[in-house]
This record gives structure tokens, C-alpha cells and sequence, in this order.
């Protein structure tokens, strides 16, 4: 049975980002997978502290050395065979949450050797869920496409990935009531349109992600 994690990198942990990561479990799921979601925000960490532990020839296991809450989190993402990664992008790039999370998976796995090369001792495939507010038709005059497909790079050398899926929420529904936040730039008609016509299109793409990934 393959085992598929789904890590929200979101503040909100029942927002657009972790519902979508939900039903991408769910994808997951109806083909037989374990499945498990992990809510970052429930964790007290840091990012990678440069301590270079990970990178000393006497340290025989790989992973982050750092003890806190994401200690046992790693040790059982890297027992995965598929990790669906979620995050709201803030200023055209993602959480600060999920950025921490990302260093202290990513680093401690990256070899110094020339040409680099990975500690890691099983391929993962990785799926990437990314929400934002602004349409998708401005991603590329924002830069946002360019900077999001350099980060589904990483996976591939690091743990040998060779099924890799993104799947970008514009245009998401923020407020349950937009009449209570200073939020003219916004057309509420417009966002709530949105959440009924193009988010359910978005669930049915994770749901068909984690299905991929698990088959």
C-alpha cells in the first residue's frame, strides 16, 4: 500500500489551500493509498538553522538534526511515496510556514558533491497545490509562473522524482462576507462566482492529482 502525505503550508487549516489538499488525499485514497494531511500550523519550528550538521561525513543518517515538532514529521515524509505540498502565495511566493518546512525537508538531503547528489534512500513523487488571489491570466506579468516551476525542480534531484503535478487556485474566494473588510480592489459578485464555478473545478483536478500519484 503506497502512503501519500499532503502538508498545508496554509495559516488557515481548513481554507482553500487545505481543502484542496483534502480532496487530493481523497483522490489518494480511492485508489487504495494510506493517506495522512499535515497541518503546519499546528507544529512549533524553525526553518534550516545552517548549522551544516546534515552535511558533516560523520553523520550517518539523513535528515534535519534539528529536535522540535517537525522532527518525527520528516522522518515519516521521507517514508512516503507521494507528498502533495500546499501553500497560499503571499507576495508571489509562498508562506513563510512552508518555506521553513521546505528547507529543513530539502536541504539536509542535498549532497555536496560534485556534480550534487541526494542522501535520500527512495524515490518520491511530489504533487504542488498553490492558491492565490489574483487571476490566472496576470501570473505570468506578476512572475509567478516562472518562479513556481523553478520550485517543482527540486524534487527531481533531490528525491529522484519522476511524477511531478502542480495545480494553481486563481482567483480564490477569501472572506465569507466581503462587506466587513476594506477590500474595493475586489469584486465580491465576481469571487463568490468563482467559488461556485471554478473552485469545484480545482477540487476535481487535486482529487484526480493524488489519484495519480497513489496509482
Amino acid at each position: 500500500m503506497k502512503k501519500i502525505y499532503a502538508v498545508n503550508g496554509s495559516p488557515r487549516k481548513n481554507g482553500n489551500t487545505a481543502q484542496l489538499l483534502q480532496k487530493a488525499l481523497e483522490g489518494a485514497a480511492s485508489v487504495g493509498a494510506e493517506v495522512k494531511l499535515i497541518q503546519l500550523a499546528d507544529l512549533n519550528f524553525s526553518g534550516c538553522r545552517s548549522c551544516f550538521a546534515c552535511k558533516k561525513l560523520a553523520n550517518p543518517a539523513p535528515g534535519c538534526v534539528l529536535k522540535d515538532d517537525l522532527t518525527e514529521t520528516l522522518k515519516e515524509l521521507l517514508q512516503a511515496d507521494g507528498i502533495i505540498m500546499g501553500s497560499p502565495i503571499y507576495f508571489g511566493a509562498e508562506t513563510g510556514l512552508y518555506r521553513n518546512f521546505l528547507e529543513r525537508l530539502f536541504f539536509p538531503m542535498l549532497r555536496y558533491t560534485n556534480p550534487p547528489s541526494s542522501r535520500a534512500e527512495k524515490r518520491i513523487d511530489f504533487g504542488f497545490i498553490y492558491t492565490m488571489n489574483v487571476p490566472e491570466n496576470v501570473m505570468d506579468e506578476y512572475g509567478y509562473n516562472a518562479y513556481l516551476q523553478s520550485q517543482s525542480q527540486t524534487p527531481g534531484l533531490i528525491f529522484n522524482s519522476r511524477n511531478i503535478h502542480t495545480l494553481y487556485a486563481c482567483d480564490t474566494h477569501q472572506f465569507d462576507d466581503y462587506s466587513k473588510y476594506e477590500c474595493t480592489l475586489f469584486d465580491a459578485g465576481h469571487k463568490a462566482e468563482m467559488r461556485k464555478t471554478q473552485f469545484v473545478v480545482d477540487l476535481a483536478k487535486a482529487f484526480e492529482m493524488g489519484r495519480k500519484l497513489a496509482e
